[in-house]
């Protein structure tokens, strides 16, 4: 089964007065929808845009692994203990949250910072919060999150060139540019913003109509949630 969600379609959120615009993909805070709560262990995917000088001032979380990807700008990310760090594109930034961190989120770049921020259920939510940032990750390498038993693929395919869709019960896929066609099953066609809830589906391929930058989560079974 293949279920598409268009980008346009998601949850408004953040506070534009502030410069803070969010797109939620999944029922978020006073967006409740009971029939749109997760997808395995995804449980937020959420596109923000901050003007320069806005932010999230410090707060908490728990229970979650937060994974974030940079697709213009600079994100400075500073955890409990006030270290700084700068999240650039093609950057992945994972944060667990274990029983409890806290962070504040900002852009103090001079241009418009816009990020995907997903964020999912561990299997586990024992352990001390966690740290990781990688540079640069390269095409086709894959980050793995044990914590919620998740792989994360990046693919950036040019125009023409063909995705194999990982072999999994589950699959996230979200588009972060260009546009591309799912291969079969009736050949959905995604543009920027669009995502894809991939379940039971074997030997599927994406197909790019232009250059497109691709987050594709590979999922565990046997979780709850749809």
């Amino acid at each position: 089964m293949i279920d598409v969600r268009r980008g346009a379609d998601r949850y408004g959120g953040g506070d534009p007065d502030s410069g803070i615009t969010t797109g939620h993909a999944f029922s978020f805070g006073s967006h409740y929808d009971p029939d749109n709560l997760r997808f395995g262990p995804v449980l937020a995917c959420n596109e923000e845009t901050l003007a320069p000088g806005a932010g999230f001032d410090e707060h908490p979380h728990s229970h979650t692994e937060i994974v974030t990807w940079v697709a213009e700008g600079e994100l400075t990310h500073r955890d409990g203990t006030g270290a700084a760090t700068l999240v650039r594109p093609g950057d992945v930034q994972h944060l667990g949250a274990a029983s409890g961190t806290r962070h504040v989120e900002r852009n103090d770049g001079p241009g418009p910072l816009r990020f995907v921020q997903m964020w999912l259920e561990p299997l586990d939510t024992a352990g001390e919060p966690s740290y990781t940032l990688v540079r640069g990750i390269a095409d086709s390498t894959p980050y793995a999150v044990p914590a919620a038993g998740a792989v994360l693929h990046v693919r950036r395919p040019g125009a023409g060139e063909r995705v194999a869709v990982p072999a999994a019960e589950r699959v996230y896929l979200h588009v972060v540019r260009g546009d591309v066609r799912l291969d079969g099953a009736g050949g959905d066609e995604l543009g920027p913003g669009d995502s894809a809830r991939i379940t039971g589906e074997a030997a599927l391929e994406l197909v790019a109509g232009s250059p497109a930058e691709l987050l594709i989560w590979e999922l565990p079974r046997g979780l709850s949630g749809s």
